[in-house]
């Protein structure tokens, strides 16, 4: 008599497993339960009776202490995010929209790598040698030791690896790859499960750092696994407009550095060009003494960043108000919606509100509250903001009291350095700051303090 061949339902989202199929995942997903045959574990892992390893275990007082080395990608605003280069046997998991530049960096940097360190293997399962030829004839990264092949297998590329031994290695992409062992499509939670495991078991034994490609959702989350993000030592998510040259690479998670800081590139038919100065970039445009714009300050990781907040205010005409934000999340957009109506008496019930940081970048952390409120204000009024002179930070509470914010000084510094001369902040910011530079600087207790000190006079008080 035959045997039987089990079943499993496998959730594409969480990899949540099921021995029927079921409308809606334990994690909220529905229609994700996709049949996929159970394999044997004998046939993925083959266990030995007994099981021998060089490494012991030693006590922690004996292990030698020192710095991850590191590879010099000779890419300044990526050696950034990765905390200061490539650590050897680390998985950098890198994700991102179609057609953002994934390909693009990535091929640069492995020129650079080959030139410098030695062999560099790129496994692409999407293009074929002849298309990555034919992009890096574009970008001038061309090299003798960079090795191009097109292959899916796991199996045959772990042979390449065998073979050639590379110093470092580029998968494009994950969801291509396949284990002939399991009988699920490649793409699907197993095969991308097991393949990474198997990518990081080559590069942990053989100490290679390995770059890996993966796909995003719709929704522009990382598509596979959760566990995909847990097995690799770095996530970084390239976000941008694919209509705009800007692009902005940010660490999600970083094993070896801080996940606070962010690199810019500029997309341009050579390929990315790192931007030393974002702020300069992100305000070429700015347009004098216009409502409804103006520049605010944050900290990206060690770096001080100044961006502009635009907000229109107009009536509604769907019989309730809209509010569209776009690199601003939406619940602090409402928190301040209310706060203005409450404690300012500004009437918005009734009115559209659109707010867009320009330039595509997302924005963190609530030191821009104080300018988004201006902006809001002003649009509102129709009272024009002196853009190109005046910047605004500090964070705004449900009591419309306005909060320090941290690392206030150096963003004074960055905006005195951009030639801005006056500032509006916290109070209890402006106790603390030691400013020589010519900029001036206004502390406000309230947000209503801030819109009187912007938009009105003794004269004409709000």
């Amino acid at each position: 008599m035959a045997k039987k061949v089990k079943s499993v339902f496998v959730c594409q989202s969480c990899g949540y497993e099921s021995p029927k199929w079921m409308g809606q995942c334990v994690c909220g997903a529905w229609n994700s339960m996709v049949e996929e045959l159970e394999a044997s574990s004998s046939a993925i892992y083959k266990k030995s009776a007994t099981i021998t390893s060089s490494v012991k275990p030693q006590p922690i007082k004996e292990i030698k202490s020192g710095s991850y080395d590191r590879l010099d990608t000779h890419i300044g605003e990526l050696n950034r995010v990765l905390g200061g280069g490539l650590v050897q046997g680390s998985l950098t998991l890198i994700s991102g929209e179609p057609g953002i530049g994934k390909s693009t960096l990535i091929l640069q940097v492995s020129s650079v790598i080959a030139e410098k360190y030695g062999t560099v293997l790129y496994v692409s399962g999407e293009e074929s040698e002849e298309q990555i030829k034919m992009r890096a004839e574009r970008l001038n990264a061309l090299s003798d030791r960079l090795l191009v092949v097109s292959e899916t297998n796991v199996e045959v590329i772990e042979g390449y690896i065998q073979e050639f031994n590379p110093g470092f290695i580029i998968i494009d992409s994950i969801q291509t790859l396949f284990k002939p062992e399991l009988t699920s499509a490649p793409g699907s939670v197993s095969q991308v499960r097991e393949c990474a495991n198997h990518i990081m078991h080559i590069a942990k034994t053989k100490n290679i750092p390995v770059f890996i490609v993966a796909h995003v959702t719709k929704t522009g989350e990382l598509a596979g696994p959760r566990i995909l993000e847990h097995l690799v030592d770095t996530v970084l998510h390239f976000n941008g407009e694919r209509s705009q040259e800007f692009r902005v690479i940010r660490a999600l998670k970083n094993r070896f550095g801080t996940t606070s800081e962010i690199g810019v590139f500029e997309m341009k038919e050579e390929g990315l060009i790192e931007v030393a100065n974002p702020s300069e970039m992100f305000l070429e445009g700015l347009t004098p003494d216009v409502d409804g714009a103006m520049v605010i300050g944050g900290l990206e990781g060690s770096r001080p960043l100044l961006l502009e907040i635009q907000a229109l205010v107009a009536p509604t005409s769907l019989g309730f108000a809209r509010r569209t934000a776009i690199g601003v999340d939406v619940n602090r957009l409402n928190l301040i919606i209310a706060v203005l109506e409450k404690k300012v008496g500004l009437p918005l019930t009734n009115q559209d509100v659109y707010v867009n940081v320009v330039g595509g970048l997302k924005l963190e952390g609530t030191s821009a509250d104080l300018g988004l409120a201006l902006t809001i204000f002003s649009s509102m009024r129709g009272l024009p903001i002196p853009t190109t002179t005046t910047l605004a930070i500090g964070e705004i509470s449900l009591t419309g009291e306005l909060r320090p914010v941290a690392n206030a000084e150096k963003i004074v510094k960055e905006a005195a350095k951009m030639g801005f001369s006056k500032c509006i902040l916290p109070a209890k910011n402006l106790k603390k700051l030691q400013i020589q530079e010519p900029i001036q600087l206004i502390g406000a207790h309230f947000l209503k303090d801030a819109i009187e000190s912007m938009f009105f006079s003794k004269e004409h008080p709000f």
